[in-house]
């Protein structure tokens, strides 16, 4: 789990008393009571819950909040991280570039998780958090030593000793295997559990697990984008390669940026950048897809969410993280577990995906 101090310096850590955090449920949710409910992130000895989520949006005005930010969205994005708490989810995904200070009104990622872990340990120092955040490999950074001072400002910003996952959030144009030696140096330091990588191809992928195998350390993660709507992992041979070497895949954008929710329709398609994605004319195309998820969805009393959510799961070696904006969208996350798909409605929703024409992922998985 994450140590969690009060100071907002790393020099200071070692003079801040370190408490352990674990998990409270509430009752009317789906939630995670017992260690047998978790999972191992890969070879790790990390135990992480079935479905975490995702921070992207926290303090974001790039690409989410319709370009900005306020307290109304602030005390949301609070609510979903108690209500996550509530019903037993406790892993959170962030980076040191969610958020970005370089973009007008934007609050870092980091440092909110942060603020909300204290507030929450307050008032219950017994509450258990799994922190994950990521190495940006921007073209400036060099070698291992860049990974374990970014490390430490992701530290700083989130008032931890240490994090559950670090991973490096794209391959770098150069200096991957500097990269690679500083994921190493980080579990070595005891800055970090497990480490992963984020956007790696099958080779990257390989190449990354054999470099760390030589220390003894296991590449516990690899992060993409993965959905019923975007199953380029199933093609490239990400999945494959995660499930053959023993590393999770980590689905981040597991509900197609609500692609998948049936909130958005050709006539109310999102805002902002996702409106250039999930295009009307996209979002006819996909309406019986959406319309045969709500059906299954009925049967098991389950939303849309619910049901796309548990098919990536039952996918095996799959923990998607998806973002929570409010405490309603947490809430209803959680009741993707503790039920199945049959294999007969995973396929079928597989068939009825691949007929329509696959949404544009991020361009650095081809590097």
């Amino acid at each position: 789990m994450a140590l969690y101090v009060s100071s907002a310096c790393f020099c200071g850590f070692s003079q801040k008393r370190v408490e352990r955090i674990k998990a409270v449920a509430s009752e009317g949710f789906a939630t995670v009571k017992t260690e047998e409910e978790k999972v191992k992130l890969g070879g790790s000895d990390l135990k992480v819950t079935k479905l975490g989520i995702g921070a992207w949006s926290w303090g974001d005005t790039s690409y989410w909040n319709n370009f900005e930010w306020d307290d109304r969205k602030m005390k949301a994005a609070k609510g979903a991280f108690d209500a996550s708490i509530d019903v037993g989810i406790t892993l959170f995904d962030t980076a040191e570039v969610y958020g970005s200070r370089f973009s007008f009104g934007a609050i870092n990622s980091e440092t909110l998780l942060g603020r909300f872990i204290k507030e929450r340990k307050e008032k219950n120092p017994e509450v258990e958090v799994a922190v994950a955040t990521k190495f940006a490999a921007l073209p400036w950074r060099f070698g291992r030593q860049s990974v374990i001072t970014a490390l430490k400002d992701s530290l700083c910003r989130l008032g931890l000793l240490s994090v559950d996952l670090y991973q490096l959030h794209w391959p770098g144009v150069w200096g991957n295997e500097g990269y690679i030696d500083g994921l190493g140096d980080a579990v070595e330091m005891g800055l970090v559990k497990a480490v992963g990588v984020s956007n790696y191809s099958e080779k990257r992928l390989l190449e990354a697990y054999e470099k760390l195998k030589k220390r003894g350390i296991p590449l516990a993660s690899n992060q993409v984008n993965y959905s019923l709507l975007y199953r380029l992992p199933e093609e490239n041979g990400v999945k494959a390669a995660c499930d053959e070497l023993g590393v999770t895949l980590i689905a981040y954008s597991p509900i197609a940026q609500g692609a998948l929710t049936g909130k958005y329709t050709p006539g109310n398609p999102p805002t902002g950048p996702r409106g250039r994605i999930y295009t009307p004319e996209f979002l006819a195309k996909l309406q019986p897809l959406l319309n045969r998820i709500m059906e299954i969805g009925q049967n098991y009393d389950k939303t849309p969410t619910q049901v796309v959510l548990n098919w990536l799961i039952c996918q095996e070696n799959v923990v998607p993280i998806p973002g929570a904006k409010n405490a309603e969208q947490a809430k209803e996350f959680s009741g993707a577990l503790g039920w199945r798909l049959t294999d007969d409605e995973i396929n079928e929703l597989r068939s009825l995906a691949s007929e329509t024409k696959p949404v544009i992922g991020f361009p650095v998985e081809n590097l």
